[in-house]
C-alpha cells in the first residue's frame, strides 16, 4: 500500500482516539454528580475518578491546592495560582496533541506494511491496538514534566514523580485505542481497495522460527531475569549522587522490567504455577505473534519488524493482565474494577524490550533467509549427486 493511501487511515485513527480521549477525561464531571456513587457504587466512581482524571482538563486536587497556596504579598497568591492551573492546561494540551503525534506515524507505518486484506485484518486490528496504548504511553510521558511542575514541587524527587505519572491513565487508553485501531482497520480496508494485488512475502519456515526464537529470547531476558525480585530490587535501588535527577530506579522499572516475580516461599507450588503462566502466555503471544510477522508483511524490513516486535509484546502482556484477572478473580473476592487495575501497565517496558525484540527478529531473519539462499544457490549449480 502507497504513503497516500495508507496516510487517511492514520489520520482517521490519530483523530478518532484523540476524540475519544478528551471525550474520556470530559466524561470524568459525571462521576461528581449527585447519585452518581449510589449507582455504580462509591468504590467504583473512585476508581473511574482515578482511571479519568489523568486526561480531564479539570485540575486535580493537588494542583488546586497548590494553586491556592499563598505567594507572599499583594496579588502574588492568585498570581501563582493562575501559573499553576496554566502549565496544567499546557500540559493536557501536549498530551493530546502528542497522542495524535505518536500515533499516526505508527499507524502509517503498520498498515503500509500490515494492509488489513488477504487475511491480515486480525493481524492489523492488533497490531494497531496496541500501538495506539504505546502512542497515549509516549504521550503521557512527555507531557508529564509540566504536569509536575503544576503541582508545586516539581524539583523534589522528579523522576519517581515522572515514573508514576507515566503508569497513570493506562487503563482508559485499552478501550480508546482499541475503537480507535477499528476506525483505521476499517478506513484501511477501504482504502486499499484498487489498489491492486499487494505482495506478501514467503519465508522459510526454519529462517521464521529462528527469528521469533530471537526476538522471545530478548523479551524472555526482561522477563525473567531483569524482573527477579533480587536483580529488580538491584534496578530500583540505583541512585547516583544527589540532584534532580537522583533515584532514576522507579523510571528504570518502568523501562526495562515487564513483570516481577520470586520462587514459591511461602506459596503452594500449584498456586506459584498457576501465576507464573501468565508470563507463559506472554512468552507464547510474543512467539507465535513473530513467527507469523514476516510472513504477513509485504515486506519485512527492520523499521515494520520494530515495531511489530513492540506490537507483540504489548499484546502479550495484554494477554497475561487478563489471564492474571480471571484466576485472581476466580474466588469472587474483589470487584471487576479492582482486579481490572492493572490492565495496560508494562507498556513502557513492552517498548523498550520490544523494539529489540524486533530488531532481532529482523536480524536473523535476514542471516537466515540469506543462508538458506546460498545454500540452494551453491546445491543448483552443482546439480544433482552422481551414483
Amino acid at each position: 500500500m502507497t504513503y497516500r493511501r495508507a496516510a487517511i487511515p492514520a489520520l482517521i485513527g490519530g483523530l478518532l482516539l484523540t476524540a475519544l480521549l478528551w471525550w474520556a477525561g470530559a466524561s470524568a464531571n459525571a462521576l461528581y454528580l449527585p447519585g452518581t456513587a449510589g449507582v455504580i457504587g462509591g468504590r467504583a466512581a473512585a476508581e473511574l475518578e482515578h482511571w479519568l482524571t489523568p486526561w480531564s482538563y479539570d485540575p486535580p486536587a493537588s494542583v488546586q491546592f497548590g494553586a491556592g497556596v499563598s505567594g507572599g504579598i499583594g496579588d502574588t497568591a492568585g498570581t501563582d495560582g493562575t501559573r499553576y492551573l496554566a502549565l496544567y492546561a499546557t500540559a493536557l494540551q501536549i498530551r493530546f496533541g502528542a497522542v495524535f503525534a505518536f500515533f499516526v506515524p505508527g499507524a502509517l507505518l503498520l498498515v503500509r506494511r500490515l494492509p488489513p486484506v488477504h487475511g491480515r485484518m486480525p493481524a492489523a486490528l492488533l497490531a494497531v491496538w496496541a500501538w495506539g496504548l504505546v502512542a497515549g504511553t509516549l504521550a503521557v510521558t512527555v507531557s508529564a514534566p509540566w504536569l509536575i511542575a503544576a503541582q508545586g514541587h516539581g524539583s523534589y524527587r522528579f523522576l519517581p514523580q515522572l515514573a508514576s505519572a507515566i503508569s497513570s491513565g493506562r487503563q482508559v487508553l485499552v478501550v480508546t485505542a482499541l475503537v480507535a485501531a477499528a476506525g483505521t482497520v476499517l478506513a484501511a480496508r477501504v482504502t486499499a481497495k484498487g489498489a491492486g494485488p499487494l505482495p506478501q512475502a514467503v519465508v522459510p519456515a526454519r529462517a521464521a522460527r529462528l527469528a521469533a526464537t530471537a526476538g522471545t529470547a530478548m523479551i524472555a531476558l526482561s522477563l525473567v531475569v531483569l524482573s527477579y525480585q533480587p536483580v529488580a530490587a538491584a534496578i530500583q535501588t540505583v541512585s547516583p549522587d544527589g540532584g534532580l535527577f537522583a533515584e532514576p530506579g522507579e523510571l528504570l522499572r518502568q523501562w526495562l522490567l515487564l513483570g516481577a516475580w520470586a520462587g514459591p516461599a511461602g506459596a503452594p507450588l500449584g498456586d506459584w504455577l498457576l501465576y507464573r503462566a501468565a508470563d507463559v502466555l506472554l512468552l507464547a503471544v510474543v512467539w507465535w505473534a513473530l513467527r507469523r510477522l514476516p510472513g504477513l508483511l509485504t515486506r519485512a524490513t527492520v523499521p515494520a519488524m520494530a515495531a511489530g516486535g513492540v506490537c507483540a509484546t504489548v499484546l502479550g502482556l495484554l494477554a497475561s493482565q487478563l489471564l492474571r484477572v480471571a484466576t485472581d478473580g476466580a474466588g469472587l473476592r474483589w470487584d471487576l474494577m479492582y482486579l481490572s487495575a492493572g490492565i495496560g501497565g508494562g507498556v513502557p517496558a513492552a517498548l523498550t524490550c520490544g523494539l529489540v525484540a524486533g530488531v532481532a527478529a529482523a536480524v536473523t531473519l535476514r542471516v537466515a533467509v540469506g543462508r538458506a539462499e546460498t545454500v540452494d544457490a551453491t546445491a543448483s549449480v552443482q546439480g544433482p549427486a552422481r551414483p
